[in-house]
């Protein structure tokens, strides 16, 4: 059984998705990885699946979950990317780790279609670079999941 990593955020729209998909992609052979929020939107953005496709990841088949769908698994290392998801963050069975890695939310972003792509797409090349650093760790042993 693989260790399991829950990415937090509020809505479980954009930020946890996009961190779900990259840390997935890049560590999925070693992590089972989720995602949820304290207050689900009920949907994944689709810009956000948008400027996933742009890097080669697809997860339009992702799904907005409540963080208490988690309670009753084991979640080895719990990483929140948003204020209000690290206050509300409970303890998870099993958990061993807790990170906060706050970003800013891409759906808030106002102005042109092709402005607001770009704070996606922004938004998305931090966590890119934070995720695979991340997982970039777990591959050598410095993290434990």
């Amino acid at each position: 059984m693989k260790p399991s990593v829950l990415i937090l955020c509020t809505g479980n729209s954009c930020r946890s998705h996009l961190a779900e998909g990259i840390l997935r992609a890049a560590a999925g052979d070693l992590v089972e990885v989720h995602s949820a929020g304290s207050k689900p939107a009920g949907y994944v953005h689709p810009k956000a699946i948008q400027v996933m496709r742009e890097i080669g990841l697809d997860i339009s088949t992702h799904t907005s979950k409540h963080m208490t769908d988690f309670l009753m698994r084991r979640v080895t290392t719990v990483i929140t990317v948003c204020g209000y998801a690290d206050q509300a963050c409970p303890i998870y069975p099993g958990q061993v780790n807790r990170h906060h890695w706050r970003f800013d939310d891409p759906a808030h972003a106002t102005g042109s279609e092709e402005e607001v792509l770009t704070e996606f797409r922004r938004v998305r090349d931090e966590i890119r670079k934070v995720f695979e650093a991340y997982a970039a760790g777990l591959r050598e042993g410095r993290h434990l999941a």
